[in-house]
């Protein structure tokens, strides 16, 4: 995984766990599920980051 694409995935994981605050504090449950997904989004690419590079240490 690029160093590039970690740093944009940790971001919106940041960016997702800030808006489910707001939201809880706001008691907006739209903020609260906005929020959620975005982290969902993250940690998906975090995942298929990863499976991209252990498929690459497997050929190499």
């Amino acid at each position: 995984m690029s160093t590039e694409d970690r740093v944009k995935a940790t971001l919106k994981n940041i960016e997702g766990k800030a808006q489910e605050m707001v939201g809880e504090i706001t008691g907006n449950p739209d903020d609260q599920a906005e929020g959620k997904a975005k982290q969902a989004e993250a940690n998906v690419r975090h995942t298929i980051e990863n499976a991209k590079d252990e498929v690459k240490k497997a050929i190499d």
